[in-house]
This record gives C-alpha cells, sequence and structure tokens, in this order.
C-alpha cells in the first residue's frame, strides 16, 4: 500500500498547471503561472495537511474495489 499515490492536478485548456503529489507531500508547478501558484499553495500548512490526509480517506479506502 505504500506505492498508492493521491495526485491532484489543475489544468487549464487542457495544459497543466500544477499539481499535487502525495509521494512528494507538496505541489510541483509545470508553467510559469502554474511554479507561482504551486509556491502560495506550499505555504499554506492546513491545504497541505489536508491534501496529505486525501491520501488515506480516499485511495486507501477504494484499494480493494478494483
Amino acid at each position: 500500500l505504500k506505492d498508492i499515490q493521491y495526485i491532484r492536478s489543475y489544468y487549464y485548456n487542457k495544459l497543466e498547471l500544477f499539481r499535487f503529489s502525495s509521494s512528494l507531500g507538496r505541489f510541483v508547478g509545470y508553467t510559469e503561472y502554474g511554479v507561482k501558484q504551486a509556491e502560495y499553495w506550499n505555504n499554506n500548512p492546513s491545504q497541505i495537511a489536508v491534501l496529505r490526509a486525501q491520501r488515506e480517506t480516499y485511495c486507501l479506502n477504494n484499494v480493494g474495489i478494483d
């Protein structure tokens, strides 16, 4: 179960701007705008904690379904 990842991506116009990855535990930006947004969201510890908890809440409870 350690290899399960929770990924939350943000897109605009079919282009991925930034994403949160539970394996990294932070946001990563892929465009100039996305890098700025990732820095903003990474400076919010409460939001990071919520997204880290989503891995356990969402992913681990649904492992046996598929």
